[in-house]
């Protein structure tokens, strides 16, 4: 099964929300929906930045899982940055464009 990983700089916490919820909130997030690989919070720039790796059957359903998962990190502080990448050997390159057929 594909793996990916989802990707945001996390800001000013949302009133009532502790630094120490953000990240275990993510990744409960994407646990309700798949199997989480791994997680992670570092400090880029001197901004914090959560990952959460996961695994998912195809693109699109990356892609509601990454938006879920985003939208979770909007609701408990200001996000910027957020991007879905998915693993082709040992490199991260961000998955296909969906194609539209008329």
């Amino acid at each position: 099964m594909p793996s990916y990983r989802i990707t945001a700089t996390v800001g000013l916490l949302r009133p009532g929300t502790s630094a120490p919820d953000v990240l275990p909130q993510a990744v409960a997030t994407a646990r309700a929906l798949t199997t989480v690989e791994a997680y992670d919070v570092s400090v880029v720039r001197g901004q914090a930045r959560v990952l959460v790796r996961f695994e998912a059957d195809d693109d699109p359903a990356a892609r509601r899982i990454g938006w879920a998962v985003l939208e979770r990190l909007d609701e408990l502080a200001e996000t910027t940055d957020g991007h879905l990448t998915r693993r082709y050997g040992n490199r991260w390159y961000p998955p296909r464009r969906p194609t539209h057929h008329p």
